[in-house]
């Protein structure tokens, strides 16, 4: 006589399980804002701190290559490291990402937007 109750069941797992990953989805978003990484240039005389979401919080330079006639090269190294610093924050984020999803049964590499 309620058989089609069963699928109303099913239902309100899903929407349990949608919400329970909306949930650990804002904290891992939260996380990425809390972790950092540091990308580096030139054997380490420019480093560039991020947050894992990409935001620069952070330059290091050493002042042995404040020279002139080496702005150039400065710029460079200054560009190199923030570059290296946001790679590292993307696969920090995409590592977290996979951590969460494996956690919840979603096939690996599947891309959740953000």
């Amino acid at each position: 006589m309620f058989k089609g109750m069963g699928g109303l069941g099913d239902m309100g797992k899903m929407m349990k399980a949608a919400q329970e990953m909306q949930g650990k989805m804002e904290t891992l978003q939260e996380d990425l804002r809390n972790m950092h990484v540091t990308g580096e240039s030139g054997a380490g005389l420019v480093k560039a701190t991020s947050t894992a979401k990409g935001e620069l919080v952070g330059l290091d330079i050493d002042p042995s290559i404040f020279n002139p006639d080496e702005k150039e090269v400065v710029e460079d190294l200054i560009l190199a490291a923030i570059k290296d610093a946001q790679q590292k924050a993307s696969d920090k984020a995409q590592e977290e990402m996979s951590k969460l999803t494996e956690g919840l049964g979603l096939p690996p590499g599947m891309k959740l937007p953000f």
